[in-house]
């Protein structure tokens, strides 16, 4: 029956997110076999998040698939966004250390997610710390790209402090 369900995933990964009608459709089915498939999960989760702004129930469905293997990496991500969308910022950040612990995992995506967590917040400190993070455990250029932009945008959130004039004192004015 694996077979089966694997078939009709890669039919819903080849739709999504291009044909929604016939990725739902071919998840339903994948489902209907194999109703603990994590890559079936986890896609469905994706689309009540990204389509259909349903995070509660994005969430049930990644909740469901890191039941079934707490160490399907893939998941990690796509739950973290869910959750720094819904504003559940302790959650989210439970999540990626616990995710950071996991053998397997991508380090650099995981800061960098810890990073908007921080950014979010308005912790912009925090937030550049774990951008350099990501940007050690960050193995190709095109992903090095994408740690560089988001480092930009967090420095250009960053409050500028306001010059001060300084004031001349008595002291200064009667020497002249």
């Amino acid at each position: 029956m694996g077979t089966l369900a694997n078939n009709y995933i890669f039919k819903a990964l080849d739709a999504y997110p291009y044909d929604l009608e016939e990725a739902i459709e071919a998840l339903t089915y994948a489902l209907a076999y194999d109703d603990k498939n994590t890559t079936a999960l986890c896609l469905m989760g994706r689309i009540y998040a990204e389509k259909l702004h349903d995070y509660e129930k994005a969430k049930e469905y990644y909740t469901e698939a890191l039941a079934e293997n707490i160490h399907a990496f893939n998941i990690y991500p796509n739950y973290i966004n869910v959750l720094l969308w819904n504003e559940d910022y302790d959650e989210a950040r439970k999540l990626i250390d616990f995710a950071l612990s996991i053998k397997g995992s991508d380090k650099a995506v995981l800061y960098l997610k810890k990073a908007v967590l921080y950014e979010q917040k308005k912790n912009y400190k925090k937030a550049l710390k774990n951008v350099k993070k990501a940007r050690t455990y960050t193995y190709n250029s095109d992903f090095l790209y994408t740690v560089e932009e988001e480092e930009k945008r967090i420095k250009e959130k960053i409050p500028k402090k306001k010059k001060t004039k300084k004031k001349k004192t008595k002291s200064k004015k009667k020497k002249k």
